[in-house]
């Protein structure tokens, strides 16, 4: 029988940047690459991997309206590891922080099967920032086999931790290789009949929630009023207490557009028609750089200090006056915007994938092209 790989995700991010590794891997017959999904976030990681014309092999289906952190953890747990006795594989691959990647390696785990993790290495230095994503990761690192780390600077806090420099590989982001995939192909064109500038604002994390969103809110509402040439789009996150603490703020105004999630094709072509971009996503820190698109990032720390060490990304907090400020300065001041404005990513040349479908068929002994690790 070949060699078995599950590769499991969750959420939406998950999706995306799971999906090219799969492709990567199912280019090699010798081997078989099992997709599953938990269905944390269904609607949504389905329409990701639709960009990439890949649809689960298995759907666990867990989520239930209203559900707490612990009630997901614990149906996940209970579907997973009844799936891995049934497919009995000789790896599991999880990508990222989410619940579903804590899950699925710690399923692996009591189960001895080894376990990669895609995405591995990020930090802050709080275990509850972001919340629960922080712990999620470092838990995934504790039981992990192979650690994929997108950049050196996360290769090196696994190394601090006690991981093996042997199990540690730099990649790159498989969310460049997405990124790239999705770009070279998509069509959508958003807002040809605005001939200003787009700002885009993503906010949806735990702990902005609630008065920090509305600061957030209110910040970027006088942005458009003070910028008539300034068209805001807001993709509203699907969550109820995302869409309580901004809708109310946002809505009523003709210049800005606050939209249902797009799909991911569509979403990598308006961060590239947007002129500045306002965020606490992780995922988006990383891809703006690649289309030379400023970040103002809405948090107070981050686990992807290298966008802003190499001057693509700035740290900006959620308070009003600060993201004001701050929005401001790179809509006026040319010269600000041309240094954030660096068409280089930090995070990967879109070869991640191919690097780790080399790492791990040769731990399955199985001959592919080796690729040097990104630097």
């Amino acid at each position: 029988m070949k060699p078995r790989i599950v590769a499991i995700c969750g959420t939406r991010p998950d999706a995306i940047k799971t999906a090219p590794v799969v492709l990567e891997l199912r280019k090699y017959p010798e081997v078989e690459c099992i997709l599953v999904s938990t269905g944390q976030h269904r609607e949504m990681l389905a329409q990701a991997l639709s960009a990439f014309g890949l649809a689960p092999d298995y759907d666990l289906d867990i989520m239930v309206h209203g559900q707490t952190l612990a009630q997901v953890t614990t149906r996940a747990l209970e579907g997973i590891d009844s799936l891995l006795e049934k497919l009995k594989p000789q790896w599991v691959l999880a990508q990222g922080d989410t619940t579903t990647t804590f899950v699925a390696s710690l399923a692996a785990f009591y189960r001895q099967v080894p376990v990669g993790h895609i995405e591995a290495g990020l930090r802050t230095d709080r275990i509850d920032r972001p919340f629960p994503e922080e712990f999620n990761r470092r838990a995934a690192a504790l039981v992990s086999r192979l650690h994929f780390a997108p950049t050196s600077r996360a290769a090196e806090n696994l190394i601090r931790e006690g991981m093996s420099a042997a199990s540690t590989f730099v990649t790159g982001n498989t969310g460049i290789d997405a990124l790239h995939h999705v770009a070279a192909i998509s069509e959508a064109e958003w807002f040809p009949e605005h001939k200003g500038r787009v700002v885009l604002l993503t906010t949806h994390r735990r702990e902005n929630w609630g008065e920090s969103q509305k600061g957030i809110a209110s910040a970027v509402r006088q942005l458009v009023d003070d910028f008539s040439d300034v068209l805001l789009v807001v993709p509203m996150h699907r969550n109820p207490i995302v869409r309580e603490a901004l809708e109310p703020i946002l809505g009523g105004h003709d210049r800005i557009k606050v939209i249902e999630p797009p799909d991911y094709m569509d979403f990598v072509k308006l961060m590239q028609r947007s002129t500045l971009i306002l965020t606490d996503s992780g995922g988006v820190q990383e891809e703006a750089p690649t289309f030379g698109v400023p970040v103002l990032v809405l948090r107070n720390t981050t686990e992807r200090p290298e966008g802003v060490h190499a001057g693509v990304a700035k740290l900006v907090g959620t308070e009003p006056t600060v993201v004001l400020n701050e929005s401001r300065i790179l809509l006026t001041d040319d010269d600000a915007y041309k240094a954030m404005a660096q068409a280089r990513s930090p995070y990967g040349d879109a070869r991640a994938c191919e690097r780790i479908r080399f790492i791990l068929l040769r731990e399955l002994g199985v001959e592919s092209p080796e690729v040097p690790m990104w630097t």
